[in-house]
């Protein structure tokens, strides 16, 4: 039997090091080095594996044999110690590393470009392959890992089967016309017929794009097994070149069958106070860098969403209160119009002060899938709204009647055959079903506190920009 060894070696995480609850003799780490100060003989080198806000401070005396190689790094440079976790005589750490030896795994050039000091997110935007080694950038990163081991764990403690729906689509689940086109047809010369572009002659044999939802088949599968979710990207060609959109994001989309839109607040609600608890939980010292150097009192907001009781109104009564309110809005309130941020923020933040669902929307501002109440002018759609951000989740009760969605598709101009499979679920067991969508990035925004969507993920997609 063939044996494989491990070419990792051993070694303990920096952060491990740092929560050490003693001195520890001969422990190895390794990372990258912040900074490198020398002077008198010894070296002082802030070592960061990327397992902890904080760095490690690796102590080297001149004694060492490569001495002067090591006092000559620069910052960026890959090392691998070995030594003793000693008491600091240092305030501000508990811990250092006494070197015993330092491999120079990798060198740095001196024009790195990650130097000790404050980087505009509009610059680390411009070395996306270099800023997951910024403060920032590391902490956003440590907590979307986090908050995705935390989504999956919501689902699989309630017994949703996790799906994966396709990037590639032919559907388009919004009606918008926003897909990304996918094609292998030649863009300079491409096959016409009766004057158009003949897309029976591409890959899939017909016009295709990038998804902008996995809703549409997430809801065959919870025809199959009750409970389902997704999680995955999806992509929107909007150009809008705001902090909110992006071209390329991540969708959480659970969908229940047997579930009502009261169902769908109920667990919308309780996954939305599930995370953030997690965050609170699990990820307290990224949470304070954030809320010392991002959004003040970010902490306190999240525990105050974690305690607070979410109301419902109607849309009609949203409408209502913002036309009493006597503010002028930037964007003009009236019946049938869509609530804009500044609207949902007021309602949250002024009306009801805390976390709130808006529902039953005008059937004109919302897509042909939901489920058209008995007014004949509203759908049960819900939009769940929290103070400083506005709209975090939306979601409805899907359509089940075949007669009330084909009409509905037709009025938005949607051929009723282009969607047959989708229809199909309506004929052979259809039963009331809803769900939600949440934007990953967005949560995010909101429970790290950064202001703009490109500084959530790791390499952003917006109109004009899709390097690295």
């Amino acid at each position: 039997m063939t044996r494989f060894r491990s070419h990792r070696g051993e070694r303990l995480p920096v952060k491990s090091l740092l929560q050490s609850e003693a001195a520890r003799d001969d422990v190895q780490t390794r990372g990258w080095a912040r900074t490198v100060r020398s002077g008198r003989g010894v070296t002082f080198i802030a070592l960061n594996d990327g397992s902890s806000l904080d760095s490690l401070q690796v102590v080297v005396d001149s004694s060492l044999p490569n001495y002067d190689a090591v006092s000559r790094l620069g910052t960026g440079a890959c090392i691998s110690v070995s030594g003793d976790l000693v008491e600091s005589p240092a305030s501000g750490q508990k811990w250092e590393l006494q070197a015993r030896q330092v491999e120079i795994v990798g060198l740095s050039d001196p024009d790195y470009p990650l130097q000790k000091k404050r980087h505009s997110f509009e610059y680390l935007r411009t070395i996306a392959h270099l800023r997951p080694r910024s403060n920032s950038f590391g902490a956003v990163s440590r907590m979307r890992s986090a908050v995705s081991f935390a989504v999956h764990r919501f689902f699989h403690e309630r017994g949703f089967l996790y799906v994966h729906t396709p990037i590639i689509t032919a559907s388009d689940c919004e009606g918008a016309g926003e897909l990304f086109r996918v094609t292998t047809l030649d863009a300079e010369n491409p096959p016409r017929s009766d004057g158009k572009v003949d897309f029976s002659r591409d890959f899939f044999g017909e016009e295709t794009g990038l998804t902008v939802s996995g809703q549409l088949e997430g809801e065959m599968f919870a025809t199959a097994f009750s409970d389902i979710y997704t999680f995955g990207p999806t992509f929107r060609a909007e150009n809008s070149n705001t902090s909110r959109h992006a071209a390329e994001f991540w969708m959480i989309e659970p969908e229940m069958a047997f579930c009502d839109l009261d169902g769908d607040c109920a667990l919308a609600e309780e996954f939305l106070r599930y995370l953030v608890q997690s965050v609170l939980e699990n990820c307290a010292d990224d949470l304070d860098f954030f809320d010392q150097r991002i959004e003040k009192g970010l902490i306190d907001k999240l525990q105050q969403l974690v305690k607070a009781e979410f109301a419902a109104m109607s849309y009609s009564d949203a409408v209502a209160a913002l036309e009493k309110s006597g503010r002028s809005f930037e964007f003009p309130v009236s019946w049938g119009a869509d609530l804009q941020s500044e609207h949902e923020r007021y309602l949250t933040e002024e009306v009801v002060g805390g976390p709130v669902f808006v529902t039953d929307y005008p059937a004109g501002i919302k897509a042909f899938y939901m489920r058209r109440n008995d007014d004949e002018k509203t759908v049960a759609a819900m939009d769940l709204l929290v103070p400083r951000v506005g709209e975090i989740i939306g979601g409805s009760q899907r359509e089940e009647r075949l007669d009330v969605l084909d009409a509905r598709m037709r009025e938005v101009n949607i051929a009723p055959e282009s969607l047959w499979w989708y229809r199909d679920i309506r004929r052979w067991g259809s039963c009331p079903h809803a769900g939600f969508g949440l934007g990953f990035e967005r949560f995010l925004m909101y429970v790290t506190g950064m202001e703009n969507i490109r500084d959530v993920i790791p390499f952003p997609r917006t109109p004009g920009h899709a390097a690295f």
